[in-house]
């Protein structure tokens, strides 16, 4: 536990140092108060490397394993059926020219939320129970085994697709050079932040070679505020705090500047904001839904009813125009609050029974991580061909498509040679366990 809090600690301090200096200074004097000297930036996060490799070969010393408990598959099939939709959502954008009143799948980034809202309530369901036979560095491992993997492959595509994507969308690539964008790649395969110093893109990212990275980045925090705190509360402390998220959810979908809860890559105080606010209502009300253990039971069909539902509500139009932003707002805010509980006690109450759902259910369940993870270095080169070529959505669609199914052709084959023998792996190496575990 110390060794975690001190991990948790030292993120923490970075995060707040960094935006108090992003804040106050600029150029070589910001390097100099984060305490890094110019040229030698990798430097910096060295002993927080050794640190993490020393923890993982401590942690080892535990020899006790929990075995896998049986999935939802339902909730796995929707993750892929919300992913789809998130590849799609992104092609699209491209076309939209940043007016968030132009988008095709129109509220298709809310998946993000509806993600959390998985996490928490499978988080709960696998390891509510657990505490008294496993210690927090146990869930920890478990949880790095299963998440990191992907965010290390996720850094190196987006390097590797990184100067095909020069184009007036993305200003800063022409003028980043391979070691600034070695030096990147690497600091993101760590998960930490970049402050907009660093951004090697233009965007305002946090996560420059793969924008989608930012939500893991809120993930791990969620389950460190889950193992270190929240899996303590009782039922009604839990209750209060999902309440009062849900109150700073409903203020920041009614008085966002554009009438949208989009946001949180970007490592400033109001991108912050947008994050925690996103991450924990859906979080840790999935946590809440999984102890209440509050279902609804559907004998047929059940996965196709709640895919349909998810795909209507991320696809459905903007609401309220440029003149009434809160119209769309309170959509959201409803859809977050009380439609994506649904679907998850829908999806957690349901039965899979015949053998062609249970078939698609297990397929998108595999490749909905891997191909949300690495799919968006495709979508920044899409990106860049419509914004140099001027293209049309018409002029497009065929790239799009090729596109779309080269991610889950990339998706799929990261998951089948790295993703799964490498987890296999390091359970077998750091859990003592002998088998691989998927939670």
């Amino acid at each position: 536990t110390d060794i975690f809090l001190s991990i948790a600690f030292w993120g923490v301090r970075f995060v707040v140092w960094t935006l108090y200096c992003d804040s106050r200074y600029s150029g070589d004097e910001k390097l100099q108060k984060l305490g890094i000297e110019k040229g030698n930036e990798i430097i910096f996060f060295i002993p927080l490397q050794v640190h993490i490799i020393n923890i993982l070969y401590r942690m080892n010393t535990q020899n006790s394993y929990l075995a896998s408990k049986p999935h939802y598959e339902i909730l796995d099939g929707l993750r892929g059926v919300a992913a789809v939709m998130v590849v799609a959502f992104h092609l699209l954008e491209a076309h939209s020219g940043g007016n968030h009143l132009e988008q095709i799948i129109n509220h298709g980034y809310l998946a993000v939320d509806f993600f959390f809202m998985l996490s928490g309530f499978v988080i709960g369901y696998a390891y509510d129970d657990r505490w008294s036979r496993m210690s927090i560095g146990t869930f920890f491992k478990r949880r790095i085994i299963r998440l990191h993997p992907m965010v290390i492959v996720g850094s190196i595509v987006g390097a590797v697709f990184f100067y095909f994507q020069e184009s007036p969308c993305f200003p800063a690539i022409q003028d980043t050079s391979v070691g600034t964008m070695l030096l990147v790649m690497l600091l993101g395969c760590t998960l930490l932040p970049l402050p907009l110093k660093w951004d090697i893109r233009g965007w305002t990212e946090m996560h420059p070679l793969n924008g989608p990275a930012w939500s893991l980045y809120y993930e791990y925090i969620g389950n460190i505020l889950y193992a270190l705190f929240i899996r303590k509360f009782s039922k009604t402390a839990l209750s209060v705090l999902v309440v009062v998220a849900g109150c700073f959810t409903v203020h920041l979908c009614l008085t966002a500047p554009a009438g949208d809860i989009v946001g949180g890559w970007a490592l400033n105080w109001e991108q912050q904001y947008v994050g925690l606010v996103r991450l924990m209502y859906p979080f840790f009300g999935g946590l809440l839904l999984s102890r209440l253990g509050w279902l609804v039971c559907i004998e047929k069909r059940a996965f196709w009813w709640c895919s349909l539902m998810i795909v209507a509500v991320l696809a459905f139009p903007r609401l309220g125009g440029e003149n009434h932003y809160w119209m769309n707002g309170l959509y959201e805010a409803c859809c977050i609050l009380f439609v994506f509980p649904v679907i998850v006690s829908m999806g957690a109450g349901g039965k899979v029974t015949g053998k062609r759902s249970t078939a698609v259910c297990k397929f998108l369940g595999d490749i909905s991580y891997p191909v949300y993870i690495t799919h968006y270095p495709l979508v920044y080169t899409y990106t860049a061909w419509v914004c140099n070529n001027n293209a049309t959505l018409a002029e497009g669609i065929p790239y799009m498509i090729l596109t779309f199914a080269g991610a889950f052709v990339l998706a799929y084959a990261c998951l089948k040679l790295y993703d799964e023998p490498i987890r296999k792996w390091l359970t077998d190496r750091f859990l003592k366990g002998k088998k691989a575990v998927k939670n």
